[in-house]
């Protein structure tokens, strides 16, 4: 009042005005973004439907910038939210709200190159591609290859646990990986793997990969790199029915052959595909393999008679061999241009990642088209069919409410059918916020506790990239599913939520 003798105290400072304040003693003013319009960009990952824009987004260019943001967020109660190229398809770089999104996108460095021991040791925003592409001189190549490798990064892959179309022979990003280096919360350093063989202690580094940066931020990957082979062909093969062409899959397999890579897509896919890429896919076939089979040209010749003889006494009506580099690489071009070929379909899709035993292919190709038809809504499917990793793309339009809810819809129904048939939720593209109520279906209430001592073990505050991966017991009560074991859901007399 006028007058009055009592003086104002001041207002206490909020805790952004806390945390920007914190940060500018870290960083320069350019690396660190706050306001609506820089922040907006940093919404989301590649799953675009789940958006929330960040309290700020900071990006540091060392390791001690890092540790020093990591201890002042932990200080404060700041949650974090790791990032790197921003493919992720689950929502696993997803903001969270009042929280910091940590873009490692300056760690772009790749430190050294031993063509002696074959391995890359790079920095976590290094893209997939930019290895190979260092070690090509030495002959040498890294195997993991997601669609995305020409964008996604190192540290990417490793919070997911990214695969690709050669993942069957030569492993997902777990197989590929000696040596992890990062910092906890607390920015604490630590280390998972070793060069050596083996490492003392626990051998801690298969937690790490795979664990959707909720344990630790990435700084450094040592890779292991392999030989390029001599040579690489690719046997296209067409099946008039796509359930044939997924017991084809299996028969391989079972023949004691591994290719280098065995990919299938179904006909909706290959005619998607081929107007974009003209790959010079058989557009009447109602599904295609692709399997290819690298080695020197004796064991490559040998592998390619072997693989033919399977194919053709599981039906395939037409088989065609890659007589060049360049057609071999344009067969592939078409795979691993499914999405946007998607994209251009329709007004959005929506990629699905489940995986089940090869055996049941064909069952849940059928059951997909029988969603189709409840849904009413198109998908076209596309998968590692090697490792059984499905790739189903649900076609809507999202500027429908209504069509993008049947769409969710659709997707669970996918990845519940991929459990009750002895598979998983997820084979390469991680659980991020996407598949949280889907895990209820997977694990029971014990299993999903032990997530959480594990994450309690590296972030006791539940900080680093929170509510993600692991799906709370209250979720899981609200989502009212019930676990799938041995193929068989319990009471299956009782109505679903």
């Amino acid at each position: 009042m006028p007058g009055s003798a009592v003086a104002t105290q001041p207002a206490a400072p909020s805790q952004p005005s806390m945390l920007l304040q914190a940060l500018s003693g870290v960083l320069p003013d350019a690396a660190v973004l706050w306001s609506a319009e820089d922040t907006a960009p940093y919404e989301c990952d590649g799953l675009v439907a789940h958006r929330q824009i960040p309290l700020a987004v900071v990006l540091p260019e060392t390791i001690e910038q890092v540790g020093e943001i990591l201890r002042i967020c932990h200080r404060l109660g700041v949650p974090v939210v790791p990032r790197g190229a921003g493919t992720s398809l689950s929502g696993g770089a997803k903001p969270v709200a009042n929280g910091l999104v940590l873009s490692m996108a300056r760690f772009k460095r790749i430190l050294n190159i031993d063509p002696r021991a074959r391995t890359a040791t790079v920095q976590p925003g290094v893209r997939n591609l930019a290895v190979s592409e260092a070690a090509a001189g030495h002959g040498l190549y890294y195997a993991p290859d997601p669609s995305s490798q020409i964008a996604c990064t190192i540290g990417g892959n490793i919070g997911e646990n990214a695969g690709g179309v050669h993942c069957l022979k030569y492993g997902l990003t777990l197989h590929n990986v000696l040596c992890v280096r990062g910092l906890t919360l607390r920015g604490e350093p630590v280390k998972f793997g070793a060069l050596a063989p083996d490492a003392p202690g626990l051998d801690l580094l298969p937690l790490v990969i795979g664990s959707e940066g909720m344990l630790a931020v990435v700084t450094e990957v040592t890779l292991r790199l392999v030989p390029k082979p001599q040579l690489a062909q690719v046997i296209m093969a067409s099946f008039d029915d796509v359930e044939a062409g997924g017991n084809a899959v299996a028969e391989v397999i079972a023949a004691g052959i591994i290719p280098a890579g065995l990919e299938m897509m179904d006909q909706a896919a290959t005619i998607a595909v081929e107007q974009y890429v003209h790959a010079g896919y058989d557009l009447e076939a109602a599904a295609i393999l692709l399997c290819e089979s690298d080695g020197t040209p004796e064991e490559v010749a040998e592998e390619i008679e072997r693989m033919t003889r399977v194919l053709r006494r599981c039906g395939a009506t037409r088989i065609q061999v890659s007589a060049s580099e360049e057609e071999r690489l344009r067969f592939w071009s078409g795979r691993k241009n499914a999405f946007p070929a998607a994209g251009r379909i329709s007004p959005d899709y929506y990629c699905m990642d489940g995986t089940i035993p090869r055996k049941h292919i064909g069952t849940l190709l059928r059951r997909i088209q029988q969603m189709e038809a409840r849904y009413g809504l198109r998908c076209i499917n596309v998968f590692h069919a090697g490792d059984g990793n499905m790739h189903p793309l649900i076609l809507f339009n999202g500027a429908e409410a209504r069509e993008w809810h049947r769409a969710e819809q659709f997707g669970t129904d996918i990845l519940e059918a991929c459990v009750e048939l002895g598979g998983t939720v997820t084979g390469e593209h991680g659980v991020g916020v996407e598949k949280l109520d889907v895990m209820c279906t997977q694990f029971a209430a014990p299993e999903r506790a032990m997530f959480f001592r594990v994450k309690a073990a590296f972030d006791p505050d539940r900080l680093l990239n929170p509510d993600k991966a692991i799906p709370t017991l209250a979720r899981c009560a609200e989502y009212g599913r019930q676990r799938v074991s041995g193929g068989l859901l319990p009471h299956p007399d009782l109505p679903r939520y």
